[in-house]
């Protein structure tokens, strides 16, 4: 029977304010979300977004902000998440929260479990799983362990674990900011059939494109406070650029700025590079790759998810994924050997993992000691640390990168998603490489912040640097780099210069079988 409740609002939140030591996170902000509609929420890194949605779902319980929750005509005061839960409402966080060493089927019931007088059903859990693992697209055993798996499978997993719920809500905060472009229109055609079912969803998402093309309706968060609310389908159908208006008052005219590489010699050339699976040694995932980078140049890796970009990157870097890894490695024409994480520094090589929270940062430490952690021993005399002089460097930087905050003593973890990118890059750009390998570095970043964080890659370039840049972003890639690379399947498939380099021919190479590389 349909519901007539339709457009009733199941949600409502009125001036919500909440505050944290020294900063003003949310002030008076209001939300009014219909029944069954896709909510979206846009706003800059910091803008207060996530703190809202951990307001709504109890993450920061009643009592510690200022306002009123009323769902389906209640007010409600949730002391908990599982109160929340309790009532239907689900969040899927930007920072997932699976447990790495259980697997897929265990985490998506933990806590939930599919039992019988008291025993764990394992076959019943596994089943379950397994069909909600198709309904998501993830092609996984449900015994696959979380550490096994890659961040955008482990994004997976968690909608998955939200859908064994009895959801009326969901709140997906970055949902496709891990996916490549065929597993994103898949969730995002998942959400809708939600809708079609009567499932209301409030989606945050720096990706504007997919913003108008699912949502109904926005509203426009900006410096803790409610902008807008805009109807996405109405008389005027809204752009992509009247979001961004709201999110960062003013018009973006440009998603990348101008920028002319002086390209040099060649700083880096890679020889049939192959690396093995490290607990599956019988199979290869990156399979004789050849690539070379010069200074001064910005070069792309694009590749569909599972196609070895991660791995190509991360066994390069002090062969910190895989085994049995074979092929060469020149630096400035001379062979190198870098069998650790400290060797490949050495040689002038570092890598910026498209993982910032699990592997690229220390979240609970400063962002002082962030930044000077990859090269300490400029700082060092003696074995002993001058902090006095780590404290100026990392002040140079917060002002260079614009890092939003008032103090390097702050913890990383406080930071919005794009102020830590900026964290990670300050900390390699200190160690003074020549090759910079950059694993997803807008990744869960908004417009704003994206555009700063290309003028950083610019700069890099105009230092001399060789920066390798890989995205699942296709116009990303486009828009910055000088040429691009396809993988497959672990394989090469296609070098495009920027000039020649096109979505469809990229997605061609992207979906090739076999090495067939132009010459």
């Amino acid at each position: 029977m349909e519901d007539t409740r339709t457009n009733e609002h199941i949600l409502e939140m009125r001036d919500i304010t909440k505050r944290f030591p020294g900063v003003l996170a949310l002030s008076d902000v209001n939300l009014q979300v219909r029944r069954g509609e896709i909510h979206a929420i846009c706003g800059e890194n910091g803008a207060g977004k996530s703190t809202l949605m951990k307001v709504l779902s109890g993450v920061y319980p009643h009592g510690t902000y200022e306002g009123d929750i009323v769902f389906e005509g209640e007010t409600v005061e949730f002391k908990g998440i599982r109160d929340s839960e309790a009532r239907g409402i689900v969040i899927i966080h930007q920072e997932l929260a699976l447990s790495p060493f259980l697997s897929i089927a265990e985490n998506i019931y933990l806590g939930n479990e599919r039992s019988a007088r008291g025993v764990i059903d394992w076959n019943a859990t596994n089943a379950e799983a397994a069909k909600l693992l198709a309904r998501v697209g993830l092609d996984e055993r449900p015994d696959t362990k979380i550490v096994d798996i890659g961040v955008g499978k482990q994004q997976l997993v968690e909608i998955a674990k939200a859908l064994s719920k009895e959801v009326k809500l969901l709140i997906l905060d970055e949902p496709t900011a891990a996916l490549n472009d065929d597993d994103s229109a898949h969730l995002l055609g998942l959400i809708s059939g939600l809708r079609d079912h009567g499932i209301t969803s409030i989606i945050i998402s720096h990706k504007l494109n997919e913003i108008e093309a699912i949502a109904d309706t926005t509203t426009i968060i900006r410096d803790g406070k409610t902008i807008e609310t805009l109807p996405m389908k109405g008389a005027e159908p809204v752009s992509e650029e009247r979001i961004i208006r709201g999110m960062v008052g003013r018009p973006l005219d440009s998603r990348f700025p101008e920028h002319t590489s002086q390209i040099g010699d060649e700083v880096l050339r890679v020889e049939d590079w192959t690396v093995h699976h490290p607990i599956d040694q019988s199979r290869k995932v990156v399979d004789g790759a050849s690539f070379h980078v010069r200074r001064g140049e910005i070069v792309g890796i694009a590749g569909l998810m599972g196609a070895g970009r991660t791995e190509l990157a991360m066994s390069l870097f002090g062969r910190s994924y895989g085994s049995k890894i074979s092929g060469r490695v020149f630096k400035d024409g001379k062979e190198i050997h870098a069998g650790s994480v400290h060797a490949a520094i050495e040689h002038g090589i570092a890598y910026a993992t498209e993982d910032r929270k699990r592997f690229g940062l220390n979240l609970i430490d400063t962002i002082q000691h962030n930044i000077s952690g990859s090269a300490l021993g400029k700082l060092a005399r003696f074995g002993v640390v001058d902090r006095n002089a780590e404290l100026k460097v990392a002040e140079r930087y917060r002002k260079e990168m614009n890092i939003k905050t008032p103090t390097v003593a702050a913890l990383v973890g406080k930071l919005s998603g794009g102020n830590q990118q900026k964290v990670v890059l300050s900390k390699w750009i200190y160690a003074d490489p020549d090759v910079l390998i950059l694993d997803e570095p807008t990744r869960g970043i908004d417009v704003g912040a994206k555009y700063e964080i290309y003028t950083i890659i610019n700069r890099l370039a105009d230092e001399g640097k060789g920066v390798v840049v890989i995205s699942s972003e296709l116009p990303e890639l486009i828009g910055v780099c000088d040429r691009i690379y396809a993988l497959s399947q672990g394989r090469i498939t296609g070098e495009v210069a920027r000039q020649d380099a096109t979505q469809e021919r990229l997605m061609q190479y992207m979906t090739m079988e076999k090495d067939v590389t132009p010459r």
